[in-house]
């Protein structure tokens, strides 16, 4: 692998039947090109972040716009300094991001999209009600202002949100955003089906407007949580200071790691309290491997510490 990684995160909302069939040639593909990360298919389509090469990162999207379905593939790219993740897995699913709602299809039922450089003025409008469809672990470290926090922990959370929430939604215009486009607009789909006739998405996601949006001009404080070893991005894509706690997956700052409670690997102040002792010796014997592998000058197949 390189020594500087471009990070492409991927999705598309299409009908693939065959998915399980695709899994293998993609694999090997990847193997191929010395891609690490996670694609996910399914029948509804494709959803992934995978990092490589330049060259690697053009060659697998090239191979996957050749599928007529896959033509529209829209992807994000940055850039990591440290290898993002460790190897390639391509996983067959229900869902490409799971809502758990029979029916929701973006390819049918979709909102409006809205260009990152349209953004602002659509947020800014007293009509529109912002809400943000990521989790609360992602919310707590980047928003825009003024959104909505529904407080889920899973998307799958989201529907019940809101059958909960109508008389805060009833405003006369919906605007919804997350990391890289997928999930508002699976939720945007979920919010016309369910009534909501005039429904916005970021079109790109959070990614798209940090990469696109001059920062003087933004209306998103914090960063932008990713999943993969760089933990959060800030504007211009810019690899963030935040660590991760990598027993509860909450994003922790230095002076976190001050916190009496916090065991590198182990636990942090938000889930020391919450695990048992078999947790946590299990996270203290990865620790160790982790430990191991970096002084053998390897790299542990699996989280950064």
């Amino acid at each position: 692998m390189p020594s500087h990684y471009t990070v492409a995160a991927l999705y598309h909302f299409t009908r693939l039947n065959d998915f399980a069939d695709l899994r293998g040639p993609l694999q090997d593909m990847c193997a191929h090109l010395d891609l690490n990360g996670t694609i996910l298919l399914a029948r509804e389509g494709i959803n992934g972040t995978i990092a490589g090469s330049e060259i690697a990162i053009t060659e697998i999207i090239r191979f996957l716009r050749a599928d007529p379905r896959l033509s529209s593939l829209d992807y994000k790219l940055s850039h990591a300094s440290d290898k993002p993740f460790y190897r390639m897995k391509v996983r067959l699913k229900k869902e490409i991001v799971t809502l758990g709602v029979d029916g929701v299809d973006p390819t049918e039922t979709v909102g409006t999209y809205v260009d990152p450089d349209d953004w602002n003025a659509i947020i800014s409008d007293p009509d529109v009600v912002l809400i943000d469809t990521r989790n609360d672990y992602e919310v707590e470290i980047g928003t825009f202002r003024g959104a909505l926090n529904p407080n889920t922990q899973t998307f799958r959370e989201f529907p019940e949100w809101v059958a909960q929430n109508k008389d805060t939604l009833k405003k006369p215009k919906v605007a919804m955003f997350c990391t890289g486009g997928i999930r508002c607009e699976k939720a945007s789909s979920f919010m016309m089906e369910n009534g909501y006739d005039e429904v916005y998405h970021l079109k790109g996601g959070i990614l798209k407007y940090l990469e696109t949006q001059p920062k003087e001009d933004s209306l998103w404080d914090g960063a932008c949580f990713v999943f993969d070893q760089r933990v959060a991005v800030e504007h211009g894509l810019e690899e963030s200071h935040y660590d991760q706690c990598y027993a509860c997956r909450y994003p922790i700052t230095e002076a976190d790691k001050d916190h009496p409670a916090y065991v590198k690997g182990v636990s942090c102040h938000r889930c020391h309290n919450k695990m048992s002792e078999d947790q946590r010796a299990r996270f203290a014997e990865r620790q160790k491997q982790i430990a191991l592998a970096k002084a053998r000058g390897e790299d542990h197949i699996g989280r950064k510490a």
